[in-house]
């Protein structure tokens, strides 16, 4: 009865620690969500001082792989801002692939632009000549990960964040947005 007792305590302590292993396993292999920031936001002031009714926007957005052990293969990448509920433009960033560095985290920059909707111009044009405006920006992309030669499912990613313009077209107080997880309210 007694080895009875020691074998079932071992076989228990055995079960425990394989699942301890493998719970730790998985935290090394379980890669990171790539993090966004939109750096650089302007809207140029030649665009302001003309009374024109066409706009347009520049922004630059850093793309950052946490994985020093995992490579990410993205997927054509949807690029919105809207003010208010209006879609003010969007863009599509081609799909690309980014590396692994061991080192530090890799970062993929993108330096674009984007030309305003005709009718919202002169709206957001007015509302930053007199004090500040608010837009917000929505990406949305489908990613796969490769970890130590395994592919991962293709994951789809939502993130959304809000931008403040001061009255000199820039980012308010120059700090850069970082795009965080979309809410999970109903939008209208």
């Amino acid at each position: 009865m007694c080895e009875t007792k020691n074998l079932c305590l071992w076989l228990v302590q055995l079960v425990y620690i394989l699942g301890l292993l493998a719970f730790c396993l998985w935290l090394a292999v379980h890669p990171r969500s790539p993090a966004y920031s939109i750096i650089k936001f302007s809207v140029p002031l030649t665009n302001h001082n003309n009374g024109s009714s066409h706009g347009r926007i520049e922004y630059e957005l850093d793309i950052k792989n946490p994985n020093r052990d995992s490579c990410i293969l993205y997927d054509d990448t949807f690029l919105t801002f809207y003010y208010g509920e209006d879609k003010v433009g969007n863009k599509t960033i081609p799909c690309f692939y980014q590396g692994r560095n061991r080192e530090k985290s890799e970062i993929h920059r993108l330096i674009d632009q984007m030309d305003v909707e005709t009718r919202l111009w002169t709206d957001l044009r007015k509302a930053i000549m007199n004090a500040s405006a608010e837009l917000r920006v929505d990406l949305s992309t489908k990613i796969v990960y490769y970890t130590w030669g395994i592919k991962s499912k293709q994951q789809g990613i939502n993130r959304e964040g809000k931008i403040r313009i001061c009255k000199d077209g820039m980012i308010l107080n120059n700090k850069e947005v970082k795009l965080r997880r979309a809410s999970k309210k109903w939008k209208l």
